[in-house]
């Protein structure tokens, strides 16, 4: 079973549309885009387990420059 989750961004000043094009690169994530509001940037994200979820965050979608802040929030089928 995939996992999925939404991963909302704050950055810099003036950083969303770069660092939603940056991330929209990175395997497993399947919608990264610039909006307004407290976040600048959301991600749709998905990997094979939470644990590889949580290496797809830290390991790569933090590492790009520009992000000040994510916030993760994994799908749940109720």
């Amino acid at each position: 079973m995939v996992v999925q989750a939404y991963i909302l961004i704050q950055t810099e000043v003036g950083k969303a549309a770069e660092v939603a094009r940056k991330i929209a690169e990175i395997d497993g994530v399947t919608l990264a885009e610039d909006v307004t509001g407290p976040y600048d940037v959301i991600v749709r994200a998905e990997a094979g387990n939470v644990d590889d979820l949580g290496k797809l965050v830290v390991a790569k979608v933090q590492a790009v420059d520009g992000i000040t802040r994510t916030l993760t929030c994994p799908v749940v089928h109720i």
